[in-house]
């Protein structure tokens, strides 16, 4: 069981844990369930995903008549875009004792400790910071290229895990056990970004909408379209898929990283503003909806504040003990916006892409080792590197498994990574008499090649 820390049992679970010595686990797990009946949109939107509800949530979802908080189909259950059956996500039953721990309930103790992690990389994140300012005002200017880099590339590496971890808790431990915890998730990200709430409802927009990674948008609008348009720009809309044209990728794919680092992105200010004009929708009679008055707005102002006090304390900073504020401003947000932007390219480019499910094809662990090690090193272990490897399976049971990455914490790399590859060969879906999609074609090839070079 060392491989597998904070893996609770109902005996002996004290008020109080090691997980926190201010919360006791119960009363964490009780307030996340009155937070789901404060938050019914959330509990909603988490009722839409193929799995249905989170198991934390007492409340199973209501309609709201928010445009967001529905599924796009029509009578007979099909997709208004591509015409597909609403799929169903194959849960193994009966349930395998292999793959069990895979769809178990994340313990309380587990959620906090997860929080406490999102709270330990902010600290880091400004610690980092102070001692950025430091070095460059004892060792002066000649030195302002080595400082910068030593602080810079840990600093984007620090980015990439803060969107792994704020990965991991919104799809588990949504609610933080602090309030104030919340405003720590991703100011670094930006100056202008989405409250922590939000930022999981249009997370979780996006898995209500996008069942097949390679069909974005089949049931609803996901707020992530455009940034995958600009990389599968020839398979806009679902149609069929031509080779890729190289003027193509020049002028989409390579405007990819200017866009990330511009804000469209999740944790962006463009994507902020994105979705404030989708949601919440208008009151009735075209009037302002109540709900954006007492809770959004509050939420919203309250956030930015935090975001803005932090980029201003930045920018003081800088000019204080440099005599040059802006300059050491606009380092720090590049760098910081150079790790989210890698992240969320990665996460939302990559996963969904038809190059890339084509290469997982090949069995990348098996066929190129060499690209399966550098990439996971830099994501920071082969246990994120398996959000890449299977986010298919993340999209199937969103609920239900979570991510790939939290359950590397707690389970090691390797049994999550054997797990998935049974799912896969298993189907993700239960068969409704649809024609396979080109994702389920690469599922069906990936895993039969997987098993095959694992018996080797």
């Amino acid at each position: 069981m060392a491989s597998e820390p904070l893996l609770s049992t109902s005996e002996g679970r004290s008020k109080h844990t090691k997980a926190s010595i201010f919360y006791g686990a119960d009363q964490y797990l009780d307030a996340l369930k009155s937070k789901y009946e404060h938050d019914h949109e959330l509990a909603s939107m988490n009722a839409l995903l193929p799995d249905g509800g989170d198991p934390n949530s007492t409340r199973k979802g209501q309609n709201t008549g928010d445009k967001v908080l529905q599924i796009a189909k029509n009578n007979a259950n099909r997709s208004n875009k591509t015409g597909r059956l609403l799929p169903v996500p194959k849960k193994p039953d009966p349930m395998p004792a292999e793959l069990a721990f895979l769809f178990t309930k994340i313990a309380p103790e587990q959620m906090m400790y997860m929080w406490n992690i999102v709270t330990i990389i902010f600290v880091a994140q400004g610690l980092m910071t102070v001692g950025y300012c430091l070095a460059l005002y004892y060792l002066g200017d000649e030195f302002w290229w080595r400082c910068t880099l030593a602080f810079g590339l840990p600093f984007v590496y620090l980015g990439i895990q803060n969107i792994y971890i704020d990965h991991d808790v919104m799809h588990g431990a949504t609610f933080p056990p602090y309030e104030w915890q919340k405003f720590l998730t991703h100011p670094w990200a930006d100056q202008f970004s989405l409250p922590w709430e939000e930022f999981v409802l249009e997370h979780n927009r996006h898995h209500a909408s996008t069942y097949d990674l390679l069909q974005q948008g089949e049931f609803g609008w996901d707020p992530e379209e455009f940034q995958y348009a600009l990389l599968e720009w020839t398979w806009v809309n679902g149609k069929k898929p031509f080779p890729i044209h190289p003027f193509g990728l020049v002028v989409t794919g390579l405007l990819l990283p200017v866009i990330h680092l511009l804000g469209l992105n999740d944790t962006g200010c463009l994507f902020a503003l994105e979705w404030y004009n989708n949601f919440p929708d208008e009151g009735t009679g075209a009037k302002c909806n109540k709900e954006l008055y007492k809770k959004w707005l509050p939420r919203r102002i309250k956030h930015h504040s935090f975001v803005a006090l932090l980029w201003i304390c930045v920018f003081l900073l800088g000019h204080v003990v440099l005599n040059d504020g802006c300059t050491f401003f606009l380092t720090v947000t590049f760098f910081a916006r150079c790790g989210f932007s890698a992240a969320w390219m990665f996460i939302t480019n990559f996963n969904h892409s038809h190059p890339w499910q084509n290469f997982l094809r090949q069995d990348p662990e098996r066929n190129y080792p060499w690209i399966h090690n550098i990439m996971a090193t830099i994501h920071g272990g082969k246990h994120r590197w398996n959000e890449m490897l299977f986010h298919d399976v993340h999209h199937a049971f969103p609920n239900a498994v979570g991510t790939l990455s939290q359950r590397g914490r707690f389970h090691g790399w390797r049994k999550v990574h054997d797990a998935c590859v049974e799912l896969l060969h298993n189907g993700l879906w239960v068969e409704n008499g649809d024609a396979e999609t080109d994702m389920q074609k690469n599922q069906r090839s990936r895993s039969v090649l997987m098993k095959s070079n694992k018996a080797k």
